[in-house]
């Protein structure tokens, strides 16, 4: 008999699907047996290890690409440490002759793939980075003049100008061709990635990780959401989100995917007529923005885009800042967005903003303090939209409202949630107060405090600021850095 041809290894990294998986499909054509592995490591992530919230996605979304492997006669295997050593050690022990995989763009990941790389062809073997999981790579588009943008609308105009550029998806494939002897694995467990705190409840009543999760959010949201979308996700109490954010972080569901699906319900293969598909892909475009900015400004991770900000007068406050991540605040739908965070892994992206905006407006707190946080029990934390998203919020970022725009929680919600369900769901210490008061519950009489059994201080705590004084301490703060910045 002739012999094997040698095996191509599949390193699965944040593209945890078997469909429109672009490195598992080249491994297939190559016409040899198929290794699907993915390393698990810290410290391959720099300063930014997945949180304890994507630690419990992962296990479970792991979990379910093996079963979606096997059913196709593959397997995955785990093995734990650094990449830059597992991989190239791998691939000797299977013989391989190649390594696909697709792109990631957080600087670690980046620095981790060269380091592969390099190693791979040292040792004579093929080392193959093919495109990730966005609707165009970040070197594929730019201003007119070559630079990358750093301002959305421009961006979207001329990522809108070449539909044809994004690659349609690929169906999942029936089988993958098997080596007849498979290299030892670690066992999923053995990772420890599951919480042993009852945290992690929430969670699980909340989310279906893995790829058949993915398809079934899309769904929903195809069938039942697209059509209000672009009114109805600015509604925290209403359904009116797609939630594919963690779904896209891991790559249980492609971009391209997503992007597709979206424009089947629209009515129009290139442009759509659906008014929310419109919504959802211009955000879709908005998470390609944060990946092209993060590649360009790679230290903006930590660092602001904006250099004077740099020297802004921010606080050191702990208490504040617990009681911000706790939800006791005093603000009702800041403290409302935070229990939602820490019950379910998410939370409403407009209440992102306004929860956002309290901490480095209202407080004076580092938005870094607000990025970590959430990095910590998101379990769609991303570190390119956790970024612009935190950079946006305090102004210091690309394409940022200005900073001495201070969001008032109490106006926000009246506005978006005008009879106070989403607030009443997640501080239900307020239920029984009327529709006027359930916002600013300070400003109830005692009385009115009385019939709805609520005594502040106690049941529920009083502000921990004045709004008035707070926006003036933030806009005062501003001027600091605003008198003191060097003109271009």
């Amino acid at each position: 008999m002739p012999p094997s041809p040698a095996p191509t290894l599949v390193w699965f990294r944040a593209d945890l699907r078997v469909a429109d998986n672009p490195a598992l499909i080249a491994a297939i054509a190559r016409g040899a047996p198929v290794v699907p592995v993915f390393v698990w490591s810290a410290t391959d992530e720099g300063v930014w290890p997945h949180g304890a919230a994507t630690r419990w996605w992962l296990h479970h979304s792991l979990e379910r690409l093996d079963a979606a492997l096997q059913a196709r006669g593959a397997r995955l295997i785990i093995r734990a440490g650094s990449a830059a050593e597992i991989i190239p050690a791998l691939a000797a022990e299977c013989r391989a002759s190649a390594v696909v995989w697709t792109r990631r763009y957080e600087p670690a990941a980046e620095a981790t793939s060269r380091s592969v790389a390099a190693t791979l062809r040292r040792n004579g073997i093929e080392a193959h980075e093919l495109r990730g999981n966005l609707l165009l790579e970040p070197e594929e588009i730019s201003t007119k003049d070559g630079r990358p943008f750093q301002v959305f609308t421009p961006f979207w105009t001329a990522l809108q100008r070449r539909p044809g550029s994004i690659a349609l998806a690929i169906r999942a494939p029936r089988s993958i061709p098997a080596p007849t002897r498979w290299a030892g694995s670690d066992s999923l467990e053995s990772l420890s990635l599951r919480p042993t705190l009852k945290w992690a409840q929430g969670l699980r009543a909340s989310w279906v990780p893995g790829e058949a999760g993915a398809r079934a959010a899309m769904k929903a949201f195809a069938n039942h959401i697209v059509g209000r979308y672009s009114t109805g996700r600015d509604v925290p109490s209403d359904e009116g989100t797609s939630r594919l954010s963690p779904y896209l972080h891991f790559g249980e569901i492609s971009a391209r995917q997503a992007w597709y699906a979206s424009l089947a319900t629209g009515g129009s293969r290139v442009t759509g007529s659906s008014t929310g598909a419109a919504a959802f892909r211009r955000q879709l475009a908005w998470r390609d923005f944060a990946h092209h900015l993060l590649v360009h400004f790679p230290k903006t991770d930590s660092h602001p885009l904006r250099e004077q900000f740099s020297a802004f007068p921010w606080r050191r406050d702990a208490r504040a800042l617990t009681a911000w991540q706790r939800g006791e605040t005093g603000f009702p739908i800041v403290d409302a967005g935070m229990r939602e965070l820490w019950h379910t892994g998410w939370m409403h992206n407009r209440v992102r903003m306004i929860a956002a905006s309290f901490l480095v407006k209202h407080l004076l707190i580092r938005w870094q303090e607000g990025a970590r946080w959430f990095w910590d029990t998101l379990v769609d934390a991303d570190l390119a939209n956790n970024t612009l998203g935190w950079q946006w919020t305090a102004g210091c970022g690309a394409d940022a409202a200005p900073y001495f725009r201070v969001f008032n929680p109490t106006l926000q919600a009246q506005r978006f949630d005008a009879r106070g369900a989403y607030v009443r769901r997640w501080v239900p210490e307020l239920a029984q107060l009327p529709d006027a008061l359930i916002h600013q519950p300070w400003t109830a009489t005692p009385i009115e405090l009385a019939a709805a059994g609520i005594e502040l201080g106690v049941h529920y705590p009083r502000p921990i600021v004045d709004h008035a004084a707070a926006r003036s301490r933030a806009l005062a703060a501003y001027e600091v850095i605003r008198r003191t910045a060097v003109p271009s």
